[in-house]
């Protein structure tokens, strides 16, 4: 019944953001579309790196993966195809990286993934300078930024569901196996490498379809712009200040964090950076585990009696008999 509630409640919340954008202007289906996308990249970062505690940087190296084959194939191609051929790039080069860097674990797997995001990002302006013979692509699309906007929160919509499905399955309860400690789950019989290289690829599939949806809000299409390494920097920062571990923990730590960044780059553009790595450190030191579990902590603590009242209670009842 509980289920059932709740999906109701989404539905309707869902169906309330749907017609958002037939009733705010250009700018506020803006704000929905970058606050949408951030969601989506958060939670399908969350999807891998909550459970397993893989903290993952690659995110833009698979967000331009899919911008750029937006831009390079939407000429040639229907819309629906490129789309599918995004996601099958981005399923094949997660699988490459996921066997090659899944063994790695701690520091040395950020690092990776890190020079993962820059070696692509490489890669593809040597491709457009030294065989296309220039540096970016203008990338021209038929319909309105409410289309994207609608895209975006359908596949936001997929992927809250996708988690939530696999919270409830036998392989959401091997990864938090594996988060706790991965030799454990190896005794237990847990194929460890299986289960984080599909949910590996699963996040980064989705991450890929998000830089290949937004793709068309650019017009101008450049190695700079969708391979900006902030990209994977804010997607880390949400899901750590709403939980990576929580089903809702990126959305509430993607929605307010957006926010904020918007209004720091308009106001505060040179210092953007260092107020960026300061909320980064702050987020790290005093909400290690997310806002989420820091609220329910508090609230236990709250419903817990005191030491006093029980012993408080503990001598009225003798004092009774």
């Amino acid at each position: 019944m509980r289920a059932v509630i709740g999906f109701a409640l989404a539905g309707a919340v869902l169906a309330g953001l749907a017609v958002a954008p037939l009733y705010l202007g250009p700018y506020g289906t803006g704000l929905l579309i970058g606050m949408t996308g951030y969601v989506t990249l958060a939670s399908a970062w969350a999807l891998f790196s909550g459970p397993t505690r893989f903290v993952s940087l690659a995110t833009v190296a698979f967000f331009g993966i899919g911008a750029y084959t937006m831009a390079v194939l939407y000429e040639s191609l229907p819309y629906p195809l490129v789309l599918a051929v995004a996601a099958l790039v981005g399923l094949v080069v997660a699988l490459v990286v996921g066997l090659s860097t899944l063994r790695l674990a701690g520091v040395y797997f950020v690092i990776f993934t890190f020079g993962l995001a820059e070696l692509v990002r490489q890669l593809v302006t040597w491709y457009e300078v030294n065989v296309t013979g220039t540096l970016g692509r203008y990338l021209f699309v038929s319909f309105g930024s409410e289309v994207i906007y609608w895209q975006l929160l359908g596949l936001c919509a997929a992927t809250f569901f996708i988690a939530w499905a696999i919270g409830r399955s036998r392989i959401g309860l091997a990864l938090k196996v594996i988060g706790d400690d991965e030799v454990v789950a190896v005794h237990c019989g847990i194929s460890t490498a299986r289960v984080k290289l599909a949910l590996f690829a699963v996040s980064s599939v989705i991450i890929t379809l998000v830089g290949a949806i937004q793709a068309p809000r650019w017009t101008y299409i450049e190695p700079l712009i969708v391979f900006n390494p902030t990209v994977s920097f804010l997607t880390l920062i949400m899901a750590l200040l709403g939980g990576a571990g929580r089903l809702w923990g990126p959305l509430v730590g993607a929605v307010p964090l957006f926010l904020l960044f918007e209004w720091l780059s308009a106001n505060f553009p040179d210092h953007y950076s260092i107020i960026l790595g300061l909320l980064f450190m702050a987020i790290v030191f005093v909400l290690p585990k997310g806002v989420l579990e820091f609220a329910e902590s508090g609230l236990r603590r709250l419903r817990r009696p005191s030491p006093q009242d029980g012993s408080t209670a503990v001598a009225g009842k003798e004092v009774e008999g």
